[in-house]
């Protein structure tokens, strides 16, 4: 649709992703949503460290 805002199914994906790096020792370090002239950074959307 070119629209990068995040659906819910991103979000539960980027959560589930960031916990599991964690248990592992592994950094996420973002999660982009590219769309038509601009993206969307789950990190900072969810301003997860």
């Amino acid at each position: 649709s070119g629209d990068p805002t995040p659906s819910p199914e991103d979000i539960e994906a980027t959560k589930q992703l960031v916990a599991a790096g964690r248990i592992l020792d592994i950094e996420l370090v973002d999660h982009l949503i590219i769309g038509h002239q601009r993206f969307v950074s789950l990190k900072e959307h969810l301003r997860w460290e």
